[in-house]
């Protein structure tokens, strides 16, 4: 083979970025990042779509730390697997930061009181340790660091947020986890309340993901100009 068509075959293969596998089997979490990352080329998959199957201990300090840790250990285990060994690997770790409760639950929102506890129990919960508590001493926020692997080894991170504040009541049917209490009092509704697209719109995971499409385009253009 010319060394021009090496070059060639080493090129479409580093550039042709036409797989994505995201870290979670999450559904709901899934029809959120593929109506946001839909105008990308490329196929989506979930670690369960692609059957990638393990146990990462998610032993970080940050919600940064926790995504790559993530996101390195999913591409350890599609790097060893036919046609997804240019898969870029996506991960994310999200939580939900109540300022009055000194952030909590914050990196363990999915741990929170155990993670076989119902959403509906966790956030009753949440609602009754601030009861009594004022309107603008409820102030909270969602957080979502998403990691990038690279098949050049290469990560990234980069993290959206959504403030608001904690509800008195649980409410809507459209979201899930803590949706039903996180209160967005410019639009006198829960997140659960919203419309997908709104949601989509104005949400912390929605923020991270166009942020990392941001980068995702980049990096190809990049790879275009080097070539």
């Amino acid at each position: 083979m010319e060394e021009n068509d090496i070059c060639r075959e080493w090129y479409e293969r580093k550039s042709n970025m036409d797989k994505i596998i995201f870290a979670t089997g999450n559904e709901h979490k899934m029809e959120e990042i593929r109506m946001i990352l839909k105008d990308l080329d490329v196929e989506i998959l979930s670690q369960k779509e692609a059957g990638i199957t393990a146990d990462v201990v998610e032993d970080g300090t940050t919600f940064e730390e926790n995504a790559l840790i993530k996101a390195a250990e999913i591409a350890r285990a599609a790097r060893n697997m036919p046609g997804y060994e240019d898969a870029v690997v996506l991960a994310d770790d999200s939580g939900l930061e109540i300022d009055y409760l000194n952030k909590e639950p914050g990196i363990y929102s999915a741990r929170y009181m155990g993670e076989d506890t119902s959403y509906d129990i966790k956030n009753q919960t949440l609602i009754d340790r601030l009861e009594g508590v004022e309107n603008d001493r409820r102030t909270a926020r969602f957080v979502c660091a998403i990691a990038a692997v690279f098949p050049d080894g290469g990560k990234t991170v980069v993290r959206g947020t959504m403030e608001g504040m904690i509800g008195y009541e649980i409410k809507g049917e459209n979201g899930f986890g803590y949706d039903p209490i996180f209160y967005l009092p410019e639009y006198g509704c829960t997140s659960a309340q919203l419309a997908p697209e709104k949601k989509n719109e104005l949400s912390h995971r929605g923020e991270g993901l166009r942020k990392m499409r941001t980068i995702l385009e980049k990096k190809v253009q990049s790879e275009h100009l080097d070539a």
